[in-house]
């Protein structure tokens, strides 16, 4: 049976008592303690399915790492409190549906805690197991932060461009893309995404209004009663996080990324977020680690208000 691992120690960098850096506020958890925290830190080092390059296995380490040296303190909202880490989900052995099932029984058990799983990646097929015990109970809306649809059928066996697809056909209610770039998803997975009711939104209609655009991509969800949240770090421009499988031109800017996840983070359905694709072995300065860890903690302050 698939387990958690015990988390490593954090650290950060800063020698300063007046600094409290995530490293000071991040406190070990277990399932059986879960429920005590809003939110939990859980990784998942596995690239198996990635259709691209390979690396992402290596994404949870760098992100605590990043995270850790990162302080709490956001000028607006004021300091990120404790957070929980439970460790990593012990990824088995075999294909990826093998994979896919038995992570999938792990997060069943995290989203039973009540607490909001906060997944450190690992590839985008895990999109798929850490969503998907949300289906058994409630509608659900999903928000992809990514460059792709992430739509693919589904043919020898899943892969990090098939997790929507999946999602749709196990009841996923609605899903809005933000951040999908021109050129690079075929007609017919925007076809099918258009049949299924969803909604686009590229990067020139982010730009100058990051706040509206998470609004617009809440409001294409419905009612839907939880929702959640998923930031492909190939969503932002390849200068900004080169360290993904797919860097493309033309993405977000880590600003108006930032300021839109601390507004959907707001949001009281939100059941789960993620950061998939960090890939340090193609990182350059470990600009993609740095990244995703500012999104975590920008997700992080705006748990709890209207940002």
């Amino acid at each position: 049976m698939t387990d958690l691992t015990d988390p490593s120690p954090w650290t950060g960098p800063s020698s300063d008592p007046n600094d409290e850096q995530f490293c000071d506020v991040v406190e070990t958890a277990t399932l059986a303690t879960a429920a005590e925290y809003d939110v939990v830190l859980v990784g998942e080092p596995y690239d198996g399915a990635v259709i691209g390059r390979p690396g992402a296995r290596a994404g949870p380490t760098a992100l605590r790492r990043e995270l850790g040296g990162t302080k709490t303190h956001h000028i607006e909202r004021g300091p990120v409190r404790a957070v929980a880490d439970l460790g990593d989900i012990e990824i088995p052995a075999g294909g990826v549906e093998r994979v896919q099932s038995a992570v999938r029984s792990m997060t069943a058990e995290i989203h039973a805690t009540g607490a909001v799983p906060v997944f450190l990646g690992g590839d985008n097929s895990l999109t798929f197991p850490n969503a998907a015990p949300l289906l058994a109970h409630e509608t659900v809306g999903a928000v992809s932060f990514d460059a792709h649809l992430d739509c693919r059928a589904v043919r020898d066996e899943p892969t990090s461009g098939t997790p929507y697809r999946q999602l749709h056909d196990a009841g996923l209610d609605a899903l809005a893309v933000v951040g999908a770039r021109h050129f690079e998803t075929s007609t017919a997975y925007h076809d099918y995404l258009a049949e299924q009711g969803g909604t686009v939104l590229p990067p020139a209609s982010v730009a100058g209004d990051p706040a509206g655009a998470v609004d617009d991509a809440l409001a294409a969800l419905g009612d839907v009663d939880a929702v959640y949240v998923s930031l492909d770090l190939d969503v932002l421009s390849a200068a900004a996080a080169p360290g993904v499988s797919a860097p493309t031109p033309g993405g977000l800017s880590t600003r108006d990324l930032f300021r839109m996840l601390g507004r959907i983070a707001s949001d009281d359905r939100v059941a789960g977020f993620e950061v998939v694709e960090c890939a340090p072995p193609l990182d350059a300065g470990n600009r993609t680690a740095r990244v995703g860890a500012r999104a975590i903690a920008h997700f992080l302050s705006g748990r709890g208000g209207d940002r």
